[in-house]
């Protein structure tokens, strides 16, 4: 669903719950003296990208981000993923359509490097693109063979900066010597890509490597991936959260 031109006004939102079965109540979890969902809003912020939104399960996260300032809206708690999510967000916040690009950036991200949406929404500067996202170069052997570590499959241009994907697994792919890539699950979406992968049914591909992204492929959307220098630290359980206080408490 290709469109004429790059993106003029997008728009990022960050869907956030509380349910969390590692660390319960995680958007609140205190960092360096703000709620985790709030140290996000500010790095969404910091990448200066347009207009930023919170587009929450639950009361207790709209009033924790409008008590710092930020906008928030609240959603369905049943939706299925954060795709869904940012959706029905993005409805109630722009029914008349002027944002013409959505980044979605995942809620558990408090130092997220700001280039990294930036690298994904520039993705977005082909009409024939419909997704972008990045990915960083794998350095961890351990990773290499980690199911959690999705790796994509990129049809790389001749600089490395960019590519096309062609698959996403969570095997070991592609095989044979060379260089393995971490996807980082980020995207910015032409609001019309976005629109058409909500609506699509859940794909072969996707129910068996329990990965969303290969949704859209299957539908022949195209997504093209932006290498970039690191991979950001999500904050899934209680020593991940205590790497992050570290993190932001230093600077």
């Amino acid at each position: 669903m290709a469109e004429n031109k790059a993106p003029s006004n997008p728009i990022v939102l960050i869907p956030a719950r509380m349910k969390s079965e590692r660390l319960p109540n995680k958007p609140l979890a205190e960092i360096a003296g703000l709620p985790m969902i709030v140290q996000v809003l500010r790095r969404a912020e910091e990448a200066a990208l347009g207009r930023v939104a919170i587009a929450c399960a639950e009361q207790e996260i709209a009033d924790a981000v409008r008590d710092h300032g930020g906008e928030a809206v609240l959603t369905d708690p049943g939706h299925p993923s954060g795709s869904d999510r940012i959706w029905e967000a993005l409805q109630t916040l722009d029914p008349g359509g002027k944002h013409d690009a959505i980044v979605n950036i995942q809620g558990d991200l408090p130092v997220l490097d700001p280039a990294v949406p930036r690298a994904a929404l520039a993705m977005l500067d082909r009409a024939e693109v419909d997704i972008g996202a990045p990915a960083a170069l794998i350095v961890d052997e351990d990773d290499i063979t980690n199911p959690s570590v999705t790796k994509p499959v990129v049809a790389w241009e001749a600089d490395g900066s960019r590519g096309r994907a062609l698959y996403f697994s969570r095997a070991t792919v592609p095989h044979g010597p060379g260089p393995l890539f971490h996807f980082i699950g980020l995207y910015a979406y032409r609001r019309s890509a976005l629109e058409r992968f909500v609506a699509l049914p859940p794909s072969a591909l996707e129910l068996r490597e329990k990965l969303e992204q290969l949704r859209p492929l299957e539908a022949g959307m195209r997504i093209d991936v932006a290498r970039v220098d690191t991979v950001p630290l999500g904050v899934d359980t209680p020593a991940d959260l205590e790497k992050a206080r570290k993190i932001l408490e230093k600077s």
